[in-house]
This record gives structure tokens, sequence and C-alpha cells, in this order.
């Protein structure tokens, strides 16, 4: 057996036991999808939170949901740049909205990409280009190692091109740092000037036509944000006690509020 014959039937034999693909769903068929693999793969359920119970963050919801409704019409919309706080509410508006246009009968889906996919955003444009629907590509929590190239696609992605995203699609890219890519002391030590390195990563936040900030909600936010939770689960809840549970975790946020409903849930028997 010659090398070329044994490389072969090794090929042929990993080819076998890899996993299959997996399947591809129809992108205009499904409310939520992944994308994962190369595949459009649909949701189980798709249940984002009611728009209402965000709380503390009007603004925010205000432009994203007028920006989401452009994008489904056909009309000029932007690229998307959720930043700030941990537990914020910055993915739960993300999905709320695409759910709130969809409850008033607009085609709009949402697809959420991994950050170690961005590689792959061009595939997943060509597949949804020519769809007759909008679509949401949702980035969650994004951040990047030192030395990666995805920066740079990303940002390609973002100012055109040929690989741009379609006019059907827009990215919103969730991330903890304005900035989105870590700044640390290394570059101090680049061959060129470190103001030039410091703008090459501020260029990429640049590239998102709308960026919106979430902080760190005040006490009274916090309350309001479990009475809306509690209200929607027939519970009654003591402020002291919704406020000692989130000294307890060490801050006040929209996830801090929802955790704590879910306990008083649980006291009460109830599900969510």
């Amino acid at each position: 057996m010659t090398d070329s014959e044994a490389l072969a039937r090794i090929a042929a034999a990993l080819e076998r036991i890899a996993p299959p693909p997996p399947p591809d769903g129809d992108p205009a068929a499904h409310p939520a999808y992944v994308w994962h693999m190369g595949a459009l793969q649909p949701t189980r359920a798709f249940r984002p939170i009611a728009l209402d119970l965000l709380t503390g963050i009007d603004p925010q919801k205000t432009a994203l949901i007028e920006n989401s409704r452009r994008l489904a019409h056909g009309h000029a919309a932007h690229d998307v740049l959720l930043w700030g706080s941990r537990g914020a509410g910055k993915s739960a508006l993300v999905k709320a909205s695409v759910g709130t246009l969809q409850q008033e009968g607009l085609d709009i889906a949402l697809i959420e990409v991994a950050g170690d996919a961005i590689g792959t955003l061009p595939r997943l444009f060509a597949r949804i280009a020519d769809v007759p629907r909008a679509y949401v590509l949702f980035i969650d929590d994004l951040g990047f190692e030192e030395g990666s190239d995805a920066p740079r696609i990303l940002r390609s992605l973002l100012e055109g091109g040929a690989e741009a995203r379609p006019a059907n699609a827009r990215l919103y890219v969730t991330s903890n740092r304005r900035h989105i890519v870590h700044r640390d002391m290394r570059e101090q030590d680049s061959p060129i000037n470190p103001r030039d390195v410091v703008d090459d990563r501020m260029a990429l936040a640049d590239r998102f036509g709308l960026s919106l900030g979430f902080h760190v909600c005040d006490q009274d936010t916090y309350v309001a944000m479990v009475s809306g939770y509690a209200a929607k689960l027939g519970l009654t809840f003591e402020p002291q006690d919704a406020i000692a549970w989130a000294t307890q975790r060490g801050g006040r946020s929209g996830r801090i509020a929802w955790q704590y409903v879910v306990e008083l849930a649980g006291r009460a028997g109830k599900s969510v």
C-alpha cells in the first residue's frame, strides 16, 4: 500500500466516525436560531421577557426598538453595541426587542452567534441574504484574546466590502467594556506608537452606528425591577428583604432582581 493510499483510508475512516453535521433549519420558518457548525439550528423555545418588565433602561429600550423596527420594515438601520455593567439587561433587551416586534406581526428573527464563530459570518450572510426577512445577528458578551484576528474580521464585516453583512441583517453585540477589546500594559511595549494601537482597538467600537450604555442601577430602580417581576407572577415581597438579597450578592442589577423573584416563587411553591 502506498503512502497516498494509506492517507486516503485514514481520511475515509475519520469521516465515518466524525459526528454528522447538525441539521440546517428553514431560515424563514422560526422565530430564533443558533448559528452552530455552519448550520442554522432553530431554538427549542424562544420566550423573551416582556419588554415592559425591563425597568430603569427606558432610553435604551426606545432606541433599540426603533432601530429594530426600521430593520424589520427594510429601512436603514444601525449595527448596535450594547455595553456596560453585568446583569444590567443588555442581552434581555436584545431578545425582548425582537420578541416585541414579532408580536406586532413583523417578520424578524434572532440568530445567536458565538464570539468564536465570527470568522464564519460570511457563510451565514450568504445563507440569509436572499430570504425576504429581517435578522438580528446577536453576539453576546463579546471579548477577544490578545493576538486574535477576530477584531479585524469583525471590523471588516461592519464597514463594508465584499463580505459585509446583507441589507436584511444587522449585528447586535453586547460587551462589558465600551471598546470591547481588553487593553493591557503590553501595548506600551509595541514597536509602533501606543496611541495608534489604542486607536485601532477603539476603531472597532466606532463601527457600530448605535452605542447604548448600561450602568449599575440605584436602589429605587432595583426595587422597582423586583416589584415589576413580582407583580407579573402574583408574588408579594418586602423591599428590605429584596435589598438584603442584593447586598449579599454584592450589587444591584436586573439579573439579581430576577434571581430574587425566582427565590420568592420557589418559597411560594410556584414555577416561573
